[in-house]
């Protein structure tokens, strides 16, 4: 039998006073629907929390955080310790030029739109965030909030900013973060404390997905809804907002929100000239997506400042040329299946292997992170899944037929829809693997078998196995562990490897998309690695000469790409011949050749020319 209740007479009827929406939630159907939308956010986070306080007996620990002008302060300080500490390096003035404009227009610039393009190395990520700090307490907001589209530098971004404000002040909101792949009774008291914060976004300062940001706007599920009322009162970043922000989200937020400041920053902004199709028409370029620029500091103006390294580019003809062909059509046709032609793919891998020590200086040791290495690694982009395919059965077969010491390979790729190109080559990274067709999902779960048994890990193409598969390969490209990783699309946007030196090319790159993946490249690590190998097997000449033009000037080339060998050598042997013309050794002997001052100066200027020429 049924165990009776017992009445409960502490219920009471209330009546809600009458009240009408406000005038702009009345402007059209999506207005009310996101009005609406706030007030059910507000609803279900208030039951939610009042359920729990009930079954627990007790109020959770929610909501700790140190205020926004405390942490403004912190920030601010750290900022102060930067500029006063500006030395006279190129790269530290335009650094603490970028810093500057950050604090200016946070403290006094009014709510808005603002973009600021850097590129990497120009201290971007705590110019943001100490922007971000600076306006929202001048502006008294709650909290901050960080949408990053790539997985794979959400970890790195939230440990800088859990350093600098202590980790009970940042959340890291992303599915694979650790808090929730611990049973909740293993959970640590820090670890119970992020979870709870990651249910609405009780923080101030939140990291999370472009994903996790646009479910939380228009997911139907009320776990997701009741992060909304917590997004507004907040500065919103975009990070890479060139990948992010051209499509309904955008419009939704800067719509239906009225107490917003978003502020985007890139490496390589979307103009006119590289916006694609598809686009919403008044929403096709960074500047219609967030006006005002706060900074401009470009790829050509980080690598002459030292900050980065420029690229070396190597251009491999693996097919026949256009101009063998009449029609055009008949070329293309022609193209197509030559690129994916069975002993093309030899030929590539064959040139990978047989040039894999030379360009990442494999007889060249260093010291990273206490531990003796030799040399560099690499990523081959792919133009399809299919390719990608391809190509490590190609790795594996001809690496057992040479026999030897085996590159240590990878592979990785997931499900991506043809529309998310935008035109760059380099569709929105994805970890759908759910959708992939079977062969393609099998295909990838027997590679990640040979993973696991080359590193002792237990990965698979189960949801969560493959965003561990994902963190885990991330970390040992980082570390050097692995030789080359074939991907599609991924690593090729956003990723950090300062070991990683060589970008092989078999995929149709171009604009910001082909800027980005060559950026994998040319991070700084220490005097070994001195530029960013790209080695090419279509002729992306054209497109590389493009893209640095429209991300520099036309004269960007001669700073942002190194010469080919040919000209460096014969520049080489004519400065050579200068000198042994203006300063014969016998005269030198003779103490004849470097009479007065300015002789000198002319002798250490063309010697200093050949000793970069020779370098």
């Amino acid at each position: 039998s049924k165990k009776p209740v017992a009445p409960y007479d502490g219920w009471q009827e209330v009546t809600l006073p009458a009240s009408t929406p406000p005038a702009w939630a009345c402007a059209d159907p999506l207005s009310l629907a996101f009005f609406t939308r706030m007030l059910y956010s507000c609803l279900v986070d208030a039951d939610f929390i009042d359920t729990e306080t009930f079954m627990d007996g007790k109020a959770a620990p929610r909501g700790s955080g140190t205020d926004i002008a405390a942490l403004r302060d912190i920030v601010s300080a750290q900022a102060q310790r930067y500029l006063r500490a500006e030395s006279p390096s190129p790269v530290s003035v335009q650094r603490n030029t970028v810093l500057r404009a950050c604090l200016e227009k946070g403290a006094h610039g009014p709510q808005g739109l603002y973009t600021l393009t850097v590129p990497t190395g120009g201290g971007k990520t705590f110019a943001s965030l100490a922007f971000a700090l600076e306006h929202a307490a001048a502006q008294k907001m709650k909290r901050v909030i960080y949408v990053i589209p790539y997985m794979s530098i959400i970890d790195q971004t939230a440990a800088v900013f859990s350093g600098l404000l202590g980790a009970e002040n940042v959340l890291a909101d992303f599915s694979n973060a650790e808090y929730k792949t611990v049973e909740q009774d293993d959970l640590t008291p820090a670890q119970y404390r992020q979870m709870l914060a990651s249910e609405n976004w009780d923080a101030p300062v939140v990291v999370t997905t472009a994903v996790q940001f646009f479910e939380s706007l228009y997911a139907n599920r009320s776990s997701r809804c009741r992060k909304l009322h917590n997004i507004a009162d907040s500065v919103i970043i975009f990070d890479e907002c060139h990948r992010s922000q051209f499509g309904e989200m955008h419009v939704s937020i800067t719509k239906h929100f009225k107490n917003y400041h978003l502020f985007g920053f890139t490496g390589t902004p979307i103009f006119a000239d590289n916006a694609g199709g598809g686009r919403n028409f008044n929403l096709r370029t960074t500047e219609q997506a967030f006006g005002d620029k706060l900074h401009t500091y470009t790829i050509v103006d980080a690598i002459r400042d030292e900050n980065v390294l420029p690229f070396r580019v190597d251009y491999i003809q693996t097919i026949r040329e256009r101009d063998q062909y009449e029609d055009q059509k008949v070329y293309d046709i022609y193209r197509e299946g030559a690129y994916k032609a069975a002993a093309r793919v030899d030929l590539v891998t064959n040139y990978i292997l047989d040039h894999f020590a030379q360009k990442t200086k494999r007889s060249h040791g260093y010291s990273f992170k206490g531990t003796r290495v030799m040399g560099f690694n690499s990523i081959l982009a792919t133009a399809s899944i299919d390719m990608a395919k391809v190509y490590y059965t190609a790795f594996k077969r001809i690496q057992e037929e040479r026999g030897g010491e085996r590159l240590k390979v990878a592979i990785i790729y997931s499900f991506g829809p043809n529309e998310a190109d935008d035109g760059c080559g380099l569709p929105d990274e994805s970890f759908d693997v759910e959708s992939l067709d079977t062969p393609s999902r099998d295909f990838l779960e027997d590679a990640i078998t040979d993973y696991n048994a080359m590193f002792s890990t237990s990965f698979d193409t189960s949801s969560q196995g493959f965003q561990n598969y994902y963190k885990d390969l991330s970390d040992r490209m980082k570390k050097r562990q692995v030789d080359l990783t074939i991907v599609v699309n991924m690593f090729l946007t956003g990723f950090d490897a300062t070991t990683l030196n060589t970008l092989w090319v078999d995929k149709d790159l171009r604009d910001h998309g082909l800027i980005q993946a060559f950026s994998r490249t040319n991070r700084i690590l220490n005097s070994v690695k001195t530029y960013g190998n790209i080695v090419c097997f279509r002729n992306l000449e054209d497109r590389v000469n493009h893209a640095i033009s429209l991300f520099g000037d036309k004269e960007a080339g001669g700073v942002v790409l190194l010469k080919p060998y040919a000209e460096y050598l014969d520049e080489y042997r004519e400065r050579l011949a200068q000198l042994r013309e203006q300063f014969p050794l016998e005269a030198i002997l003779n103490g004849n050749a470097l009479l007065g001052e300015e002789a000198e100066k002319a002798f250490i200027r063309l010697f200093g020319v050949i000793l970069r020429l020779r370098n």
